[in-house]
């Protein structure tokens, strides 16, 4: 792999960051975040080492699912700015060396988007195939996305006297897939966001964009992704579709294109390995993780896994069986606000962990080191907590703290004025915020920055080929990645105790070393390929394996 191959990949290597815009930086004090505030923090991103910026959603919306009901897919939300404003965001972040991606959400509408107002008005209005309609309940509906909140997926609707299809909340009606003129508005509103400096999208639960209506036969319903993906390669070549697919590893697989088809998603986020990793942190053992690494598919050079420790939705554990997930919210959601909708945590990791740093820190070192791309969600990167005052998933999507100051300086709005609301207690703004870790060398905050750094400085941890290492000692996780000549290999300690482990790496270069990425250190490799390396409690080690007159540094 030479360094002028990767460029056209960039995604391989990248650090997505993930913000909305809404709860990130308010610059004209209405206490609402907006794109000229954002544009003013892009230096703070930039010296964390961020290179792609995944925005929420901005559009025009009634705001009753935080953005995600959207009325208009070609718009912006007049609380955050103008559509030059985004322009000139975009151009800002680029100059930066920082590309942006914004989530595509176009399985649904809000009910207030035009199209279902004039889907509404008859059964022979011009919109109205743009939803899906039935005179009655098709037997055996799935169940609602949001247990507890919505009691089904069908709706009626008095005024035409038929049910409509809505997978998520009443006010978002599916969006008919099968009818070609939908298709068509997708392929437009992609085309629209390129064309004003996007380099891809984040594409939002895309079994229920692709899934036809039932009933309704149009082939392989994968072909609306494969369409999606030529449409996008068309338009900008760089540009990529991040897709949610919370799927098993064996169904999931089939959203990246099988063998033999056309391209479909560029990313997918690991659900799989994301919640396996909680389970191992509330057993303190690796294995769970491990196990699961172990079955998650090799992947082609042109697709990718992206890592995530969480996101701006509730952190789901479905994929556990019913005794693992008691286990996890035992561990991390004790009470019962913590927990939603059966299966989910509305918590971020700082307060899980009791904000133990060496738990915390081990956790990042592992997303930055395992294979794939690395997620983060705004306020990461230095250990913002949850407000359990807020209604479920909001609890996570409070204001990006800056300061230490009235509201964290988001805003000099009132108060009451605000978007929402940051934590009170331990993670308040005066104990947690960017101001006060900025120029502290053992804060949160410089260790991402440091992992950002190893990990931009790694290309193979993108690029290479995974290998798990037995080291004997169930709580610790051993992998190496290995691309050409580079030979990656990280360590984690699960335990709260101290372990000293054996690395087998079998055949190596004469007089080669174990190299610390973090430290001006290098631990020689005996003749059979061993070498003993020993890890904190909680504690963490990448190192190199270095060649006499290998020219890379450490």
């Amino acid at each position: 792999m030479r360094a002028t191959d990767r460029g056209d990949l960039w995604w391989k290597t990248a650090v997505v960051y993930c913000l909305d815009v809404e709860t990130f930086m308010d610059w004209n004090d209405d206490g609402s975040g907006d794109f000229e505030g954002l544009a003013n923090r892009l230096d703070h991103l930039a010296e964390l080492g961020v290179t792609c910026i995944w925005l929420m959603p901005f559009q025009p919306s009634p705001d009753q699912d935080d953005g995600y009901d959207i009325v208009d897919f070609l718009g912006v939300d007049p609380r955050l700015g103008s559509l030059g404003d985004v322009v000139a965001f975009t151009r800002a972040a680029r100059d930066r060396g920082i590309r942006v991606i914004m989530d595509l959400v176009m399985n649904h509408t809000s009910d207030r988007h035009p199209w279902f107002t004039s889907a509404k008005r008859g059964r022979n209005a011009p919109y109205r195939d743009f939803y899906v309609w039935r005179d009655e309940i098709p037997p055996n509906p799935p169940e609602s996305v949001f247990p507890g909140e919505e009691e089904g997926v069908w709706e009626w609707h008095e005024g035409t006297e038929q049910y409509y299809l809505h997978s998520f909340y009443r006010h978002q009606p599916d969006l008919n897939i099968a009818n070609p003129e939908v298709r068509d508005e997708i392929a437009k509103t992609v085309g629209f966001w390129l064309q004003l400096g996007f380099s891809g999208f984040r594409v939002d639960a895309v079994p229920f964009l692709i899934e036809p209506p039932e009933g309704e036969d149009v082939g392989d319903p994968h072909e609306l992704m494969r369409d999606l993906r030529r449409y996008l390669q068309r338009r900008a070549s760089e540009a990529i579709l991040l897709g949610e697919v919370n799927l098993p590893y064996d169904e999931q697989i089939a959203y990246f294109g099988a063998d033999g088809d056309p391209a479909e998603l560029t990313l997918q986020f690991d659900f799989e390995a994301m919640q396996r990793l909680y389970l191992s942190l509330a057993r303190q053992d690796a294995t769970p993780l491990r196990d699961t690494l172990a079955r998650r598919p090799q992947l082609e050079p042109e697709k990718q896994w992206a890592n995530f420790v969480r996101n701006h939705d509730e952190l789901t554990l479905d994929k556990l069986s019913d005794a693992e997930r008691e286990e996890v919210f035992d561990a991390f959601a004790p009470e019962d606000w913590m927990r939603v909708y059966g299966r989910g945590i509305v918590r971020r990791l700082p307060p899980m962990l009791e904000g133990d740093p060496r738990r915390i820190r081990m956790v990042y070192s592992l997303l930055f080191a395992l294979p794939g791309t690395p997620v983060l969600f705004y306020g990461e990167e230095i250990g913002m907590g949850e407000n359990g005052e807020q209604e479920k998933r909001q609890a996570v999507r409070t204001p990006m703290q800056w300061t230490g100051g009235r509201n964290g300086g988001f805003s000099r709005a009132a108060p009451g004025r605000l978007a929402a609301s940051p934590p009170a207690d331990g993670y308040a703004p005066e104990h947690v915020s960017v101001e006060a870790q900025m120029h502290d060398p053992d804060s949160l905050l410089a260790a991402i920055r440091g992992f950002v750094t190893r990990y931009r400085s790694s290309p193979e941890i993108g690029w290479g080929a995974f290998e798990l290492l037995d080291v004997g000692e169930p709580a610790v996780l051993a992998h190496r990645i290995t691309e050409d000549h580079l030979r990656f290999v990280a360590l984690h300690n699960f335990a709260p105790r101290p372990v000293r482990v054996t690395l087998e790496l079998g055949e190596v270069p004469d007089d080669a070393v174990l190299s610390d990425l973090f430290a001006v250190d290098a631990d020689p490799i005996d003749e059979r390929g061993r070498v003993e390396v020993e890890l904190d409690a909680y504690g963490y080690r990448w190192f190199r394996v270095l060649a006499p007159g290998d020219r890379r540094l450490t």
